[in-house]
């Protein structure tokens, strides 16, 4: 990576971080609005932006009430959609679309975290999927528009 890259990623990592900590009461537990995630969307604009995501994550799930289970499951299930997303992405055309699409697959995979709930709290497992899905789609539908507007102005496509 460049050094340009490293940078811009460990800014990323950082917002992620400070965004969590401002509205913590609302990043952890069986309801949450975890406000970062509307960072995934930056893996629309230039996949490059995977590790900042992936750092902000690991740093906010290590002061998480739950422990190991955030750091295992929370950053898991944030790989695990960017991935999937990198595969939807090559079928997908318009930064919108692939917003939406992005928005989706994070809500749907939410099925992880949710399992995660499970186990930690023995909280009821399809009610924590719903739960954290309908936040996680809240937060990442509020997004779209945000980091489009925030592409139009830093041309975060074109680092």
């Amino acid at each position: 990576m460049k050094m340009k890259w490293i940078t811009t990623n460990a800014i990323v990592a950082a917002l992620y971080v400070v965004m969590g900590f401002i509205v913590q009461p609302l990043v952890y537990g069986a309801v949450q609005f975890r406000v970062p995630e509307l960072f995934n969307h930056l893996i629309v604009f230039n996949k490059k932006f995977f590790w900042g995501i992936i750092l902000g994550v690991f740093i906010t799930n290590l002061f998480s009430p739950l422990g190991w289970y955030d750091l295992v499951f929370g950053v898991s299930q944030s790989v695990i959609s960017m991935l999937i997303m990198f595969i939807v992405m090559h079928y997908l055309k318009g930064q919108v679309a692939r917003m939406i699409a992005n928005t989706l697959v994070f809500s749907l995979t939410m099925f992880m975290v949710a399992f995660e709930l499970y186990l930690a709290f023995d909280a009821p497992f399809f009610a924590s999927w719903l739960f954290s899905a309908i936040g996680e789609l809240t937060v990442m539908g509020i997004g779209i528009p945000i980091m489009y507007m925030l592409n139009k102005r830093m041309k975060l496509d074109s680092l």
